[in-house]
């Protein structure tokens, strides 16, 4: 399971997700439990950031996991780049979110450090909790997973087009939430992890070069295709 998270959506809803992972997907009680930290912030800050640190850093109270869930309105980019150490490697056990009403302002940086969800990929429609992280597999990342290499390699000339700048950069979003897709996938595989260390390494390198506007998503794409096995799902 991936260990850090960027929910983009209004703080009750994100921190009710978060809370619903930790009980869910780690077997924790949320309610009263010091391994769940909840920080709500207006502009979080360089000294904000300092503390989340501080925060992940320490050791588990009552069991081997900790859950630090962090809502803000928006964040300085010093702030976010003080974040990017922890958020890349955190102690074991730790899972992080961030929760923010848009992710206009997310650096770069931070975005290729972590799974960026939307409210939309994880509410269930019968719930307004919202569905476990391991079942959050986007559709475009279904078929991909299940194409043939003739389809797959349609997705990507698909996914690497636009007719303008808004198209482009909708498809390359796309294109990054096709990767997460795989990789929760890869996470969640009936098969063992070990076998897929080779493709969540690859997954973690493609996230980074996605998230430049020149990314050359195509080329990416067909490599996806090639490391990735129809039997994830």
């Amino acid at each position: 399971m991936h260990h850090a998270f960027v929910i983009e959506g209004e703080a009750e809803e994100g921190i009710a997700v978060a809370l619903g992972f930790a009980e869910r997907d780690l077997g924790m009680k949320a309610e009263g439990n010091p391994d769940v930290v909840v920080l709500q912030y207006g502009l979080f800050s360089v000294a904000d950031a300092r503390r989340v640190t501080e925060l992940a850093a320490g050791a588990a109270f009552a069991g081997e996991h900790r859950v630090i869930i962090i809502a803000a309105s928006r964040a300085y980019h010093e702030a976010q780049n003080a974040l990017l150490k922890v958020f890349e490697e955190p102690p074991f056990g730790t899972h992080l979110f961030l929760i923010f009403p848009t992710l206009g302002g997310l650096l770069p940086t931070l975005r290729s450090r972590v799974q960026v969800l939307s409210m939309s990929d994880i509410v269930s429609p019968t719930s307004n909790v919202g569905l476990t992280m391991s079942h959050i597999i986007p559709e475009i990342a279904r078929e991909f997973i299940t194409a043939t290499k003739e389809k797959r390699t349609t997705i990507a000339k698909k996914l690497a087009s636009g007719k303008d700048d808004d198209e482009r950069r909708a498809h390359r979003d796309e294109a990054i939430a096709l990767l997460n897709g795989i990789e929760v996938a890869a996470y969640r595989s009936q098969t063992s992890i070990q076998r897929h260390t080779a493709l969540l390494s690859d997954i973690a390198t493609l996230r980074g070069y996605l998230y430049d506007r020149s990314a050359p998503v195509k080329m990416i794409l067909e490599h996806l295709s090639l490391v990735t096995p129809q039997g994830l799902l």
